[in-house]
């Protein structure tokens, strides 16, 4: 992303701040969840987990989807968004856009996302991703999966060829032969698999430790603890049963976001769902990934991961 992207970017959230801000110190009557066709989220709506929860209170759920983390955080950060769930890349550029976002939960991804390639392609180390166009939406997980997949075989950034592209997007320019390669995440990754004849080049489990997040405006978080809190235990207790009912996810994921059921089993039977802290390791992987990012020029500026870790005890 260019300097002038960023500024743009942070005089919009500097703007939008003061609406944020607003809000935060109004009584709360609707809470807006900004979701992506995967994970206890759509789950969560499904079975109108937070609806359930927050009826005897009179406050309402909005449910907005996203295709990618990027505009998820974007509108999070505008006070769109009241709270969401994402990848390990997008808060990072979104942090060193200065935008108003905060760490609230982490989930590891111990498997459903990596790099794509055709069944019959000649393909077949990491190392022949030399010279290749390889589609995936810019500052997502993919994103970093991509440059940490290139880093284990001694290939630099510029030694591919990235072609930016949102996850349906690049689902086609796979399909058709336009990209040679695509870095991508669940339920697109197993619609790859099972729809668009791919096979699995990389795991992302094999070359770097990953995670997802939760995160809240951070002045809704630091305004609304409590109803904060009760969003997290809502998802987590929605994240528990996840875990021990994959079959029952496989359909609601299908019924909520009309991929095919076979599609949604591949997904559901190798997610991870659990739901935690952010914790010290947690922070520690994250800063690698930002350092990752900053080291080749991605992102303008240095980022401290912690400073934006929700500590609702000092608020």
């Amino acid at each position: 992303m260019k300097r002038r992207e960023f500024l743009e970017l942070s005089a919009a959230g500097a703007f939008a701040a003061l609406s944020s801000r607003a809000r935060a110190q109004a009584p709360v009557k609707e809470i807006r969840i900004g979701y992506q066709k995967t994970g206890v989220l759509v789950i969560a709506r499904q079975q109108a987990v937070l609806e359930k929860q927050f009826a005897a209170q009179q406050v309402a759920v909005k449910w907005i989807e996203f295709t990618s983390g990027p505009p998820l955080l974007e509108a999070m950060s505008t006070g769109s968004v009241d709270f969401g769930s994402v990848g390990d890349t997008p808060p990072i550029f979104a942090q060193a856009a200065n935008a108003n976002i905060t760490y609230v939960a982490g989930s590891p991804i111990t498997n459903g996302q990596g790099i794509l390639v055709p069944a019959n392609s000649s393909i077949r180390t990491i190392a022949d991703l030399r010279g290749k166009r390889i589609g995936f939406a810019k500052g997502t997980s993919a994103h970093n999966v991509l440059i940490a997949t290139l880093e284990k075989a001694g290939l630099a950034y510029e030694d591919i060829t990235p072609v930016y592209l949102s996850p349906p997007d690049a689902g086609a320019a796979f399909a058709n032969g336009s990209i040679e390669a695509w870095a991508i995440w669940d339920p697109y990754f197993a619609i790859g698999e099972k729809r668009q004849n791919g096979r699995i080049l990389v795991n992302a489990r094999e070359v770097a430790k990953t995670n997802s997040f939760y995160l809240a405006n951070r002045d809704f978080a630091n305004g609304n603890v409590q109803r904060t809190r009760e969003v997290i235990k809502g998802l987590t207790e929605a994240a528990q049963w996840a875990e021990s009912h994959r079959d029952v996810v496989a359909n609601s994921l299908a019924a909520v976001t009309a991929v095919p059921l076979d599609v949604q089993i591949v997904a559901a039977n190798r997610a991870s769902f659990v739901i935690g802290p952010v914790t010290d390791e947690i922070i520690d992987t994250q800063q690698a990934v930002a350092d990752r990012f900053y080291k080749l020029g991605l992102i303008p500026r240095q980022i401290v991961i912690r400073d934006i870790v929700w500590r609702p005890a000092q608020t």
